[in-house]
């Protein structure tokens, strides 16, 4: 059974921007290998964190939307744990309202760009 989920997470500041692309491309291709589906990718930029993490008082944030099995979420989590770029993560599963409201989202993004 395939869930739709969204998976946050923050980057050390320190990186450069290839850097950040190479590791968020990492954890990408970590969800196409075990049967995954990315649907969307957001990144938020450097932002100033609530409180300090490690001594570090920014990140750069990005959000991945995707479908998966459920089982695939232990070895994402497990990735992100071991990857010493990532401060912090939430991966949360979606109901149908949260994926219908992220579903808009993409859909008024994507016009924005397009009207740009």
């Amino acid at each position: 059974m395939v869930n739709h989920y969204e998976a946050a997470f923050v980057l050390t500041p320190v990186l450069s921007e290839p850097q950040t692309k190479e590791a968020v491309e990492k954890f990408e291709n970590l969800l196409t290998q075990n049967g995954g589906t990315v649907l969307n990718r957001e990144e938020w930029g450097l932002k100033q964190l609530a409180y300090p993490i490690q001594g570090k008082n920014s990140g750069f944030y990005f959000i991945l939307q995707f479908d998966a099995e459920p089982a695939v979420i232990a070895t994402l989590e497990t990735e992100f744990r071991r990857d010493e770029r990532v401060i912090r993560f939430l991966t949360t599963r979606l109901d149908k309202y949260a994926f219908e409201y992220a579903e808009k989202r993409r859909g008024k993004k994507q016009s924005n760009n397009e009207e740009a």
